[in-house]
């Protein structure tokens, strides 16, 4: 049995649309059960993204409504969905395959994935290498030296079109893997110090991993900010040199980086960035209005620096996707913000008595 519908996921898709609207054109999801709410919602919001199926086919911890799936079940219903979704919305929705974790996920629906995607010509998102007892599992049971990006190497499912999430616990000899491939990487600051760890970012980087940042969903960070993450990935990444070197290094990562992880690295990211990621002659138009003078970023002396460490969610005035206002002067157009808050409380208080989770009073607030 499924807790959710396909309406909870389009109202929690249209909650986290008017959340990204504050600060983003485009994301990238990593994939739940019901992609086409998620899809009816995008295409109502007038974002732009690439939406994914989670799949999983083995391993503990599988919900009862998939025990009996195969992996060519898995395949099969993507293959649908893509059918269904890709390249809809005047262009703005494209569907990725989705791998959830290695942990549940056998061989065959890894290679058949690969092999779809290649198919399809379209992207894979997969959780990769988040945390210690994920690269332990697979040293035991699939026989590497070190865990899921050697494994994914040994098998040759490392290519130009995987974003990797998160990618925190990885060696030396993974980072190059990661390279030579061209696997990109999405860096998730906020998600990691809540529960996985320092990834090594700058490594990344120098290497030539594209790497860009993401926040993870709403369960792993609950703020789902840009502006939040560009500024937390140049402080823990500067405080990582520390205990990483035994130095400290206030030049690492500069604004300058974070800013492009967060924009062209971004669209390359989603293989996206020969029509978003810069403001360009031929690109789309997608693009941030910021209004710098308030008191968060007055005065305004190096801009970049500003952009990176002193702007909040407040500063950006209006947003543009596909030459479309989708916010304009803090007002959301195209859908009914307040509508959406009280149908979002609404369901989340019904899924959570489905579910029979209650929540404890820890504290007399008022």
């Amino acid at each position: 049995m499924n807790l959710t519908t396909e309406q909870d996921s389009y109202i929690s898709t249209l909650l986290c649309g008017i959340d990204s609207s504050l600060w983003v054109t485009c994301f990238a999801e990593a994939g739940g059960q019901h992609v086409s709410g998620m899809a009816r919602a995008v295409e109502e919001l007038g974002l732009r993204a690439c939406l994914t199926q989670s799949t999983m086919d083995s391993g503990e911890g599988l919900p009862p409504s998939w025990a009996s799936r195969t992996s060519d079940d898995c395949i099969q219903s993507q293959k649908e969905l893509y059918q269904k979704h890709h390249n809809t919305a005047d262009g703005r929705i494209r569907i990725w395959l989705g791998i959830r974790q290695i942990m549940n996920s056998t061989d065959r629906l890894l290679l058949e994935t690969r092999d779809t995607s290649r198919e399809l010509k379209t992207g894979i998102h997969m959780h990769v290498s988040e945390i210690p007892y994920e690269n332990q599992l697979v040293m035991d049971t699939r026989k590497v030296e070190h865990g899921t990006v050697s494994y994914l190497e040994k098998i040759d499912f490392l290519q130009k079109n995987l974003l990797a999430a998160h990618t925190v616990w990885v060696n030396n000899t993974e980072i190059g893997f990661l390279s030579r491939a061209g696997v990109k990487v999405s860096h998730c600051p906020a998600s990691a110090m809540r529960m996985l760890g320092f990834a090594p970012i700058k490594e990344m980087l120098d290497s030539g991993i594209c790497v860009s940042l993401g926040t993870d969903g709403a369960p792993s960070n609950n703020r789902m900010s840009m502006v939040d993450e560009m500024y937390l990935t140049s402080l823990i990444n500067k405080g990582r040199e520390v205990f990483a070197n035994g130095t400290t290094d206030p030049t690492a990562l500069p604004s300058e980086t974070v800013l492009k992880m967060a924009t062209i690295n971004g669209a390359k990211t989603v293989l996206w960035d020969d029509e978003i990621g810069s403001i360009e002659t031929g690109k789309k138009a997608d693009l941030v209005v910021v209004n710098t003078n308030l008191w968060s970023m007055v005065p305004v002396h190096d801009c970049i620096s500003s952009l990176v460490y002193c702007m909040r969610t407040e500063n950006i005035v209006s947003v543009m996707c596909n030459g479309k206002w989708i916010m304009k002067e803090k007002k959301i157009l195209n859908v009914d913000e307040g509508e959406v808050i009280s149908v979002a409380k609404e369901a989340s208080g019904k899924l959570l008595k489905r579910a029979g989770i209650s929540i404890p009073n820890r504290m007399n607030v008022l």
